[in-house]
């Protein structure tokens, strides 16, 4: 699932053109895509709507209009989000078109899996209602991370577990957590209440040191699920310290161990056998 470098990068780019861009028609080409619109139909309401902002928290982003509503794009497991060159044929997995006539230009939202969406969604403070129960993550104003910090000293849940957990802090997935954990030196399996104030404080930093320079790589691309809005891939994959080196000499200098694969919290975590030790 992309996780927030990979959503950051969609969302910056669409914002370098769709800005100003007036909806003229909504084409709904596969009904999971629209799934939680409940309240409206997007096919009445959106034409005539202006794109004024994009804006992201966590995993989630959405295009604001000028009327205080926000259209949440949620990207699941293989949501695309592309600008095409409207002489090229359709993407096969086209699941929303949003025409945009006065400049001949449109939005597509493509998606393999169908388990991404298109809702529409008043703001609360800039915010969908929908999502506002999901925490800020570390790049945005409202982020604090003392109340973060706190979150994880209380908890009796594994340390990865909670950065997964977006009520705790969004945006951060496996392949992140997996690469902050690694540059604190702290095990994945470590007990929140049993790391000291200084050491989540570390990892919270780390996980904004990695997913900034993922931003910068334009992301992580295992596949050609991920791509920006131009089609393109990131290339954050080679920068990957721990996630997916299963086997491989740990990259830190001097460590000599190996970079572990272990399946626990029904999910794979990659780290080093000698500098994450888990107690301590």
């Amino acid at each position: 699932m992309p996780e927030l470098p990979e959503v950051e990068t969609v969302r910056s780019g669409l914002e370098k053109w769709v800005l100003g861009w007036e909806i003229s028609k909504v084409e709904i080409l596969h009904s999971r895509a629209v799934r939680n619109n409940k309240t409206y139909d997007l096919k009445k309401v959106l034409p005539g709507r202006k794109i004024v902002k994009v804006d992201r928290r966590g995993k989630y982003m959405w295009l604001v209009l000028d009327n205080n509503q926000g259209l949440i794009i949620h990207l699941g497991m293989s949501g695309q989000v592309l600008l095409p060159n409207l002489v090229d044929p359709k993407h096969k997995h086209l699941r929303v078109r949003l025409l945009i006539d006065q400049i001949e230009k449109e939005i597509h939202f493509v998606d393999q899996r169908t388990f991404g969406h298109m809702t529409l969604d008043d703001l609360e403070d800039g915010v969908p209602k929908s999502i506002k129960k999901i925490a800020p993550d570390v790049f945005e104003s409202q982020y604090q991370q003392k109340t973060v910090v706190e979150k994880i000293r209380k908890s009796n849940s594994e340390v990865k577990k909670l950065l997964l957990d977006q009520g705790v802090m969004s945006g951060v997935g496996n392949i992140y957590a997996d690469e902050a954990l690694w540059r604190a030196k702290i095990h994945p399996q470590r007990i929140g209440k049993d790391l000291t104030p200084a050491q989540i404080a570390k990892i919270i930093d780390k996980c904004k040191e990695v997913m900034s320079q993922a931003i910068e790589a334009g992301g992580t691309s295992f596949d050609e699920l991920y791509v920006n809005v131009n089609g393109e891939s990131g290339y954050f994959d080679r920068s990957l310290a721990a996630y997916g080196q299963n086997g491989a000499p740990c990259p830190r200098p001097k460590c000599r161990g190996l970079i572990t694969k272990a399946r626990f919290m029904g999910r794979y975590s990659h780290f080093c056998t000698n500098c994450q030790p888990k107690s301590g």
